[in-house]
């Protein structure tokens, strides 16, 4: 795939990711150009290398709509990374702490962070190795089935992780992200024969696709980590759709993109 197309892929992926995160945050933190800009920084820089190292052998309609998943799913994953294990910050603003916490007590010594940063990375590569193994020169729905909603698992037990010991622990919540997950690699399973491509990627459409869901559709009810808390910039609860134009078109893009991979010739899993 051409270097250039992949840098527009994602700067639209970090472009979508930061619009629903400036959307939900906005009337609590205040609008911020740089962390707005941050996201799709990033996943252009992420496009490039997974095209540069990976296997996008054209620049068709398929091949966008897989590197966008991907792109979507790394980002979202090293920023995660960052904010749970690395980042120091005031974590009084959230009802829900950000930062690494156990029982929803945080884990302020810098040390055992850092470990548990290491530990975490290591468990989420030898998940990939796995689907790498399980789907390597395999065909078929049932290879898709087994490793299509694995993604999906890795946002279940890192949300429950963060979220029950303060709302609860959520059956549905729960099986939510590997079920959309599962549905989202049957698609993807379509466009490519790399059945890691096909898992992250729809790791990737599950958290765009819920965040959707859960920022706009509710653009009223408090996210969790901000439940209870004052809204400090009540001015951007009006300025804030100054961006859904926006959101929408690459929402738009991505799904005509879809559709046209499904109507051209293509080969994948399934």
């Amino acid at each position: 795939m051409n270097l250039t197309v992949a840098f527009v892929v994602g700067c639209f992926a970090g472009l979508h990711a930061a619009t629903w995160g400036t959307f939900k945050d906005a009337p609590y933190e205040n609008f911020s150009l740089r962390t707005y800009l941050r996201s799709p920084v990033l996943s252009a820089c992420i496009a490039v290398a997974v095209v540069a190292v990976g296997d996008f052998p054209s620049t068709d309609a398929a091949g966008i709509a897989v590197l966008f998943g991907l792109t979507y799913a790394i980002e979202r994953g090293l920023v995660e990374l960052y904010k749970t294990f690395l980042r120091d910050e005031d974590q009084e603003k959230y009802s829900i702490p950000m930062q690494l916490s156990v029982r929803g007590a945080l884990v302020t010594r810098r040390r055992t962070r850092l470990l548990a940063a290491a530990a975490y990375v290591v468990a989420v590569v030898a998940i990939v190795l796995a689907i790498d193994a399980v789907g390597n020169g395999s065909e078929g729905i049932v290879v898709v089935l087994v490793v299509g909603s694995l993604g999906g698992w890795i946002s279940a037990f890192g949300g429950a992780w963060k979220d029950a010991p303060v709302e609860g622990f959520q059956p549905f919540k729960f099986v939510r992200s590997p079920l959309v997950a599962l549905a989202y690699a049957l698609l993807l399973a379509s466009f490519t024969t790399v059945a890691v491509y096909a898992a992250i990627g729809a790791l990737g459409y599950t958290v765009a696709t819920l965040e959707t869901y859960k920022t706009f559709f509710k653009p009223n009810v408090p996210r969790g980590k901000f439940a209870g808390k004052e809204v400090r910039y009540p001015e951007w609860l009006e300025k804030r759709y100054r961006f859904v134009p926006l959101y929408v078109a690459i929402w738009i893009g991505i799904v005509v993109v879809s559709v046209v991979a499904l109507v051209q010739p293509h080969h994948g899993l399934i």
